[in-house]
């Protein structure tokens, strides 16, 4: 299936920012947003599009002629992304992927419900899962991989040879080692510089980053 119509998932800034920019630079139409029934808007419109509830969504947008995109904030070190991501797919929607038209990619493979924004460089070899968010002005290295569920915010340098494992998130002018591997769950605070790999969950920061002992990162972004 090769979906043109799309749906977005939120009313907040991320899903704003989604229309504007699918609207400018991608081939699909945002058709309409969809939220938990608690959070429906009144009247029940954003930019003049339908917002309908999450709990009737494939009944009244149905997934055989529709497409979604969750672009969500990584609340929950990506979690609550992964979940709307996995009962998206549970109703069967395609989730596309926009990557922007002012980012360098060259041929990499790149998952589902990837947000990839202006001025990114994705190096050759490098492969990006599926739900991850690269905001802008990032650099990927060469021969890297991005797992699932992970959200770079601006300006990270991720050097060549880097592992970057699910649920991560990394701050404003990160700066990542040759050769490093990021594990699961791994928060990155701005401005840190990571010379080592690094533990689960764990909260790094300053240059050298350091782990900031007694603090997991399931305690950040809440």
């Amino acid at each position: 299936m090769n979906v043109k119509r799309v749906v977005i998932f939120g009313i907040q800034d991320f899903a704003e920012l989604a229309w504007y920019y699918l609207g400018k630079d991608s081939p699909y139409e945002v058709v309409g947003f969809c939220v938990n029934e608690k959070y429906l808007p009144d009247p029940p419109f954003f930019h003049e599009l339908p917002v309908v509830p999450f709990e009737r969504v494939s009944q009244i947008f149905p997934p055989d002629v529709h497409g979604f995109f969750a672009p969500m904030s990584p609340k929950r070190m990506n979690r609550f992304r992964e979940e709307i991501y996995h009962q998206l797919k549970a109703l069967g929607y395609e989730l596309i992927s926009y990557v922007s038209s002012k980012a360098t990619i060259f041929n990499n493979p790149i998952g589902e419900n990837c947000f990839i924004l202006e001025d990114n460089t994705i190096q050759p070899f490098t492969t990006i899962g599926n739900n991850v968010v690269l905001w802008s002005g990032n650099h990927i290295g060469h021969h890297g991989r991005i797992m699932d569920h992970v959200s770079f915010t601006s300006h990270v340098v991720m050097s060549g040879h880097c592992v970057i494992e699910p649920y991560c998130f990394l701050g404003v002018n990160a700066t990542i080692r040759d050769g490093i591997t990021l594990a699961e769950g791994t928060f990155l605070a701005m401005h840190s510089a990571v010379t080592k790999s690094t533990s689960p969950w764990g909260v790094y920061v300053g240059s050298p980053a350091k782990i900031r002992e007694g603090v997991s990162s399931l305690d950040m972004l809440k």
